[in-house]
């Protein structure tokens, strides 16, 4: 696989869209990162840890709001064949600030929000809304 990330978000969507309570998926630290901020900002309800070292899996699991998904759309902005990098002042607003743009910074992973805060930029990694 030579984009985990983009794995991950293409899995949350199809449990989003099949209606699945959660997903399962390969850990890495980079992965559990992601799912924390998407925690903190209310897009999942729930980040677990599971499994032996070599082992571990991540589990998510999915908020809705009836019988529809509170996440209406993930986008993949910076991929393995195309780097995006922005600077403090040029992070975009994801659909006028109804949305979540992540960066990685040197801060760790940041919401566009927190990293305009810190004035620190980074590798734009996707959209949520």
């Amino acid at each position: 696989m030579s984009d985990p990330i983009s794995d991950m978000l293409t899995r949350i969507r199809n449990a989003g869209q099949a209606l699945l309570p959660g997903v399962e998926l390969p850990h890495s630290k980079l992965k559990e990162s992601l799912a924390h901020v998407l925690k903190r900002e209310g897009w999942i309800s729930d980040v677990a840890v599971e499994g032996e070292v070599a082992r571990k899996k991540l589990k998510l699991k999915l908020k809705y709001a009836g019988r529809k998904s509170v996440i209406d759309g993930l986008k993949r902005v910076s991929t393995p064949g195309l780097r995006r990098y922005v600077g403090a002042q040029e992070i975009p607003r994801v659909r006028n600030g109804m949305g979540t743009a992540i960066l990685s910074t040197p801060a760790g992973l940041l919401t566009g929000n927190e990293a305009r805060r810190q004035n620190v930029g980074g590798e734009l990694l996707c959209y949520i809304w």
